[in-house]
């Protein structure tokens, strides 16, 4: 090995709790990331990585200048290719790879980019067990190489990935259902296709063929506005079940047959008692943005509810800890024991499939007594203008009389008799978000709202 010197830079941006994401090429461009691939050698004395990227322009570029820094710290890189998030994570589990990274900005807009990595068995690296500690060395720029690069090599890895998935659900059970899918131009169409190859559902679509323009919008169905496209379509075609997916198709969003958004807190519920119903007693990890439908749902079931902080990398470690066999957030992300305890856009699809061929019944009935029992606000996303962290303080301070139950599990949870909400600050962008669920009282939740923004915009004027 010899000593690589390159200059010091006083600060790197757009390190999160769980991933990087920052503008390009303000804030990430290949000299950076050919600095990230050194220091995330040097942090992890890595031998092998898997390395894929999304459809954005910038991706390629971005992926090689890392690849590049990797392979002179004398690390041997697979190069997966154009690929979702979900398949770096299992070509670095299935493989046993060193570490894996993937070169993706989520749903962020498309001038942003970044990277989510990963340790050996696709356990989730943030800030506070590596990735604080890569872009420190990163930013330092001391770094040994080796004096011959390590190989770069093509790995194709999508027929060992697709025999994967269909071997995590009984796919003998699914009916000849019809699937709107509504990939927004993103990586998800190729796998729906070579998925649906071998099912008998049938997959009707517009946005299969990927974009990297995104001519729809980069895609996130979390966007009510975007949204409403997939919901005309559904209805439109006559189908059985709406899906949708995000640029890098790590989340799935469920549209019943009528082209009505299911909340993905709902298909928490339904998918942990699906579970369930096949293993009684097990854990079931649930985000603590909205909760009480999850324990209900649990519970009822006869399972062990395990609330997280959101966020992959949190609820990756919860799924490991918990030995939960299954996990789900209200964003849509879904986590599976079987796929290494890290989160599928494509699973939630299959098993839902599954379900709704099992149970005769429309998503519309399999929801509907959930969604009276426990009404919800759905997220409302914010704009920060002060600091955040004081913003949550001053409204804990204003609840902290009269709350029946306050935690700071993720953020800052308050709940009462029939009501309860939980605020935080964005992990990902300069936003505060929101969320608030009752017990039966869909009018009470639009009452809150109105009330917690109110407050939130006065308060925010003494941060």
């Amino acid at each position: 090995m010899k000593r690589l010197q390159l200059p010091i830079l006083t600060s790197l941006e757009g390190f999160k709790a769980y991933d990087l994401r920052a503008i390009v090429p303000d804030q990430l461009d290949a000299d950076i990331a050919y600095r990230i691939g050194l220091a995330f050698a040097h942090w992890g004395r890595l031998k092998r990585v898997a390395v894929g990227r999304d459809i954005r322009p910038t991706s390629q570029g971005l992926a090689k200048a890392l690849m590049r820094g990797l392979a002179e710290a004398g690390v041997e890189v697979a190069d997966i290719g154009e690929c979702g998030s979900e398949q770096v994570y299992f070509a670095t589990a299935q493989y046993g790879f060193d570490g894996g990274v993937m070169v993706t900005a989520s749903h962020n807009p498309l001038r942003y980019n970044g990277m989510k990595f990963v340790a050996a068995g696709g356990a989730p690296i943030g800030l506070d067990n590596g990735l604080a500690e890569i872009r420190d060395i990163a930013a330092a720029g001391t770094f040994s190489v080796a004096e011959t690069a390590a190989d770069v090599f093509p790995m194709d890895c999508v027929d060992a990935y697709i025999d994967h998935l269909l071997s995590l659900v009984d796919v003998e059970f699914i009916q000849p259902l019809r699937l709107w899918a509504d990939a927004g131009h993103g990586g998800a169409g190729p796998i729906l296709q070579r998925l649906f190859e071998r099912l008998p559902a049938q997959l009707l679509s517009s946005t299969l063929e990927p974009d990297p323009s995104y001519p729809r919008g980069v895609p996130n169905p979390m966007l009510a506005e975007q949204r409403l496209q997939t919901q005309r379509d559904v209805v439109a075609a006559g189908v059985d079940v709406g899906m949708s997916w995000d640029g890098d198709f790590d989340r799935c969003f469920f549209f019943d047959e009528r082209g009505q958004y299911i909340d993905p807190y709902y298909i928490v519920g339904l998918l942990g008692q699906a579970f369930l119903d096949r293993h009684p007693g097990e854990t079931i990890v649930h985000d603590i943005r909205l909760a009480w439908h999850s324990e209900q749902a649990i519970a009822a079931a006869g399972g062990v509810s395990y609330p997280s902080a959101s966020g992959h990398a949190f609820m990756k470690r919860a799924m490991r800890k918990s030995g939960a066999i299954y996990g789900g957030e209200t964003t849509g992300h879904h986590y599976f024991k079987d796929f290494f305890c890290c989160d599928s856009g494509m699973l939630p699809c299959l098993l839902m499939l599954v379900l709704l061929s099992q149970r005769h019944q429309p998503l519309s009935a399999l929801v509907a007594a959930s969604q009276r029992a426990f009404p919800c606000s759905g997220e409302i996303n914010l704009p920060v203008q002060g600091d955040s962290r004081l913003l949550l303080e001053l409204v804990e301070a204003h609840f902290a009389s009269s709350a029946r139950h306050i935690d700071h599990i993720d953020g800052l949870s308050v709940a009462f008799d029939a009501w309860r909400f939980n605020l935080r600050a964005s992990n990902t962008e300069p936003l505060i978000r929101l969320n608030i669920e009752s017990r039966g009282d869909e009018g009470l939740v639009r009452e809150k709202s109105d009330e917690l923004l109110q407050l939130i915009a006065r308060l925010e004027g003494e941060c």
